[in-house]
């Protein structure tokens, strides 16, 4: 038998419903770790089958840093105003915000980068390994591999999150999707700082 303090205490650390956290928790043996698990896996799974949806909602954030140094503005969507208003979409948002002025990425998604700038990164990248004196048939597969490094660099959803290096942004994104059960998307940003 699963106690209502047990549910209380599962749906106010994962934001899901009473019976979703019930039987959550009866899956489980009632262990709230697990339960928490099983609660993200399916909200993932519901994300992914969300991701045809509009996004007409959202908010446009701001943050300023170092004294007026540096700016950003992140727009971030979703489905409904309802979900906007909560305090972890305004968070997510402000997060966002947070990264950018402090990672300074290119772009929100790798695809997002200039081709010009990729192609020339691989450039540099088959120039090192060349000189390196790699064996020849390894170079596409080393090359690979730093333009992965470069992406998590420089794409937004690809970056560590700042508070919580062994999250990526994409995967905060997705968490917030999985516990609103709407599709969230960053839409776009831009950063200014002083000087550039």
């Amino acid at each position: 038998m699963i106690s209502a303090a047990r549910v209380k205490e599962l749906r106010e650390r994962t934001g899901a419903g009473m019976m979703e956290c019930k039987k959550a928790l009866e899956e489980a043996d009632g262990n709230v770790e697990v339960a928490i698990d099983i609660l993200r896996a399916k909200g993932a799974a519901k994300a992914a089958k969300r991701a045809g949806k509009e996004t007409r909602e959202g908010v446009i954030t701001s943050y300023v840093h170092m004294g007026g140094k540096i700016g950003v503005l992140v727009e971030v969507s979703c489905e409904t105003d309802f979900v906007a208003r909560t305090e972890a979409f305004q968070a997510l948002a402000r997060d966002l915000a947070m990264q950018v002025a402090a990672a300074n990425p290119l772009a929100v998604t790798p695809e997002q980068i200039p081709r010009e700038i990729v192609e020339r990164e691989r450039a540099v990248f088959r120039e090192q390994v060349k000189n390196e004196g790699k064996p020849e048939h390894l170079w596409d597969r080393i090359v690979e591999g730093k333009l992965k490094k470069f992406y998590q660099d420089n794409a937004l959803l690809e970056q560590g999150f700042i508070k919580e290096p062994e999250k990526t942004v994409g995967q905060l994104v997705t968490e917030l999707s999985a516990r609103t059960g709407e599709k969230v998307v960053v839409r776009r940003f831009v950063r200014y700082a002083l000087g550039e």
